[in-house]
């Protein structure tokens, strides 16, 4: 066919789809169009059947012809079978070995020596078996598309099937992983489309070009109780990290992957005052990272008492720069590990940005103390030498930091719940980890003050309370246990049946089935259900218990029962106790699957920036951001 220039195509009148911005028809003289059933691809120039303006063809043709155009409008599953299709067993396109008990060692025919030189075409099942299996590596390991060209990965290949030929990276970059994106996204919006709840988390990165991206991850609980993590999106942000534009950005993304924000049950972020404000002028529930509190907190107490501490924490540094910048020294310190015993570790250094670091690097230090002291004995700098001093105050701050370094590890997991813990590891936190000890140094003591103070403070918003409280309430392990307020667990309780009776008014009424009888057709008689005595004392047992009680009733009862239930030990899975119990409790089951999913760090969305980093390397650190997005995607997702 004739390639048409773009003008002499018109586009359809009264349209909503995107799609239709790639399709136009031929126009007449009078510049409408000749034929409407027939419109035509302005990236191939194809002719593609659309009748009624049904769209169905078009985007079938988007998604088999022009896959990555498919990808980024992020088109609806389809039926067609894609590149990343997994085929039939019995259809492999290659020769089939024959089994050790039945081979016969025969001379190799013409014909048999021919075909197993002989190439896989592009649109057989075996070809296609073999480019889905180097597109799910590429996408999964996170490596350049260059590999495919490279000569020594091209042999490897061939070893492994001589009739299978490698396509270039362009094909991977814009047909396979397009395609495997589109399949992997299709997966996870069925997931979310079963989904009665879910919480988010997100945060806001810079890749090694300095390109801005946010991160957008989501969590649910399945209807199996599985607490399952996806990894949403990737995108590049390059408008100003203002509140309003945060917020847009926020409400596009959920619109894109069609969320429902009355079904959204927190939002986990970090403490920055942009995107706290772009929750709030959203009006969703917002929970601040624990992760972040804990960083703050820490910071904020060694912060003020920096006069004790400065001295002593700038010998640290000194002394691992001394060891780290001379091999000599790592030399004689790992020499000196072995006489005196001590564990074979490198020195650490600290982060500003992690308080962590910071107890790793004191750690480290008391733990080498001896060997480090024998091997800087000839060194005149005053600068690295540690006095008893400075051994006090590396100690006092060892015993404040250490009791509350698992903490942030504990509550970052994103496939087990994590928001019920926050209150219980509070009072933890008042009545034992940083509670104050007559053997502890003055210093010990303001920090551990310090610390606490800080914490219980990014915890004192009234919604946040709720939350928490309500969080710890679903969960089998503490129920009310960790509230001291009498009046606090009855307002938890008093909401919770609020909430439920609201989910239950909510609930759409099951479809009503009419059936028509034709005039003049015999309407067939149901057939008369037998008399039982069963049926008749069941009947006399309902007519004195009387009609069922209300949505209230039938709540308060659940609450009531479920505080009657044993506790369950600490390290067992509160789903799993909820999966067992859920036909007891049907009403406190839903908002159990709305409040426990709600994570209590931002660190899943943390966690995407890791794998973006490796995805984003310097290597590759023009790659365009819709390819970022999808191979983070990918990378995350993929089983």
């Amino acid at each position: 066919m004739a390639s048409r220039a773009p003008y002499e195509l018109v586009a359809k009148k009264n349209t909503t789809s995107a799609v239709w911005q790639y399709f136009g028809f031929l126009a007449n003289e009078k510049g409408e169009p000749v034929n409407t059933d027939e419109a035509i691809c302005k990236l191939c120039d194809k002719n593609v059947t659309a009748r009624d303006g049904n769209t169905s063809n078009l985007r079938t043709h988007l998604r088999v012809n022009h896959p990555l155009t498919a990808a980024r409008m992020h088109l609806a599953p389809s039926s067609i079978s894609a590149t990343v299709s997994t085929p039939p067993a019995d259809t492999d396109a290659g020769p089939k070995p024959t089994t050790k008990s039945t081979a016969t060692y025969t001379q190799s025919t013409i014909i048999g020596a021919f075909g197993k030189t002989t190439k896989y075409k592009r649109d057989s099942v075996r070809w296609k078996t073999c480019t889905d299996a180097v597109t799910k590596y590429l996408a999964k390991e996170m490596v350049s598309f260059h590999t495919v060209e490279k000569k020594s990965f091209k042999d490897m290949v061939k070893v492994l099937d001589a009739q299978y030929e490698l396509p270039g990276r362009k094909h991977f970059s814009q047909t396979a992983v397009p395609h495997l994106y589109i399949k992997v996204r299709d997966e996870v919006q069925v997931l979310l489309s079963e989904a009665e709840s879910y919480s988010l988390t997100t945060d806001m990165w810079s890749s090694v070009n300095m390109t801005p991206y946010m991160s957008l991850t989501v969590h649910t609980i399945t209807p199996e109780w599985k607490l399952e993590s996806k990894c949403l999106q990737t995108t590049y942000f390059p408008e100003s990290h203002t509140a309003d534009n945060l917020a847009a950005a926020l409400r596009v993304a959920l619109q894109d992957w069609q969320l429902d924000e009355k079904k959204l049950s927190a939002i986990t972020t970090d403490n920055a005052a942009n995107i706290s404000a772009a929750i709030r002028s959203l009006e969703w529930l917002w929970l601040n990272c624990f992760g972040h509190n804990l960083n703050l907190a820490v910071t904020n107490a060694m912060h003020d008492n920096r006069q004790k501490t400065e001295r002593a924490l700038g010998v640290c540094r000194c002394i691992v720069g001394a060891f780290s910048h001379s091999w000599q020294r790592k030399s004689e310190l790992h020499k000196e590990q072995v006489e005196l015993g001590l564990p074979e570790h490198s020195l650490i250094t600290d982060c500003a940005t992690r308080w962590g670091s910071k107890l790793a690097m004191v750690e480290r230090i008391l733990e080498q103390a001896q060997g480090i002291r024998h091997v800087l004995s000839d060194d005149r700098r005053s600068s690295l030498s540690l006095t008893w001093q400075d051994t006090d105050v590396l100690k006092a701050v060892h015993d404040a930091l250490k009791p509350v370094g698992d903490f942030t590890d504990i509550l970052s997991g994103e496939h087990y719940v994590t928001s019920s813990s926050i209150l219980p590891i509070l009072q933890l936190c008042r009545d034992n980890v940083l509670a104050l000890s007559e053997y502890d140094l003055q210093l010990t003591k303001s920090i551990k003050t310090g610390i606490l103070k800080k914490l219980e403070a990014k915890y004192e918003s009234d919604s946040v309370r709720k939350l928490m409280r309500k969080c710890t309430f679903l969960d089998p392990r503490y129920r009310g246990g960790y509230e001291t307020d009498a009046s606090a667990l009855a307002e938890t309780k008093a909401e919770l049946q609020a909430e439920i009776v609201n989910l239950e008014n909510q609930a759409p009424a099951g479809p009503v089935v009419i059936i028509r009888v034709e005039e003049g057709e015999a309407q067939a008689e149901p057939p008369r259900k037998r008399v039982t005595l069963r049926s008749l004392l069941q009947k006399q047992a309902d007519a004195v218990a009387g009609p069922i009680g209300s949505v209230e009733d039938r709540v308060g009862a659940e609450i009531t029962a479920y505080c009657l239930e044993p506790v369950i030990q600490a390290d067992k899975d509160p789903l799993l106790w909820w999966k067992c119990a859920a036909r007891r409790f049907p009403l406190m089951s839903r908002v159990a699957r709305k409040h426990l999913c709600v994570c209590a760090t931002s660190s899943p969305s943390e966690r995407v920036f890791s794998t973006a980093g490796k995805v984003v390397s310097p290597q590759r650190s023009l790659l365009n951001p819709e390819i970022v997005n999808m191979l983070v995607f990918l990378a995350k997702n993929l089983d």
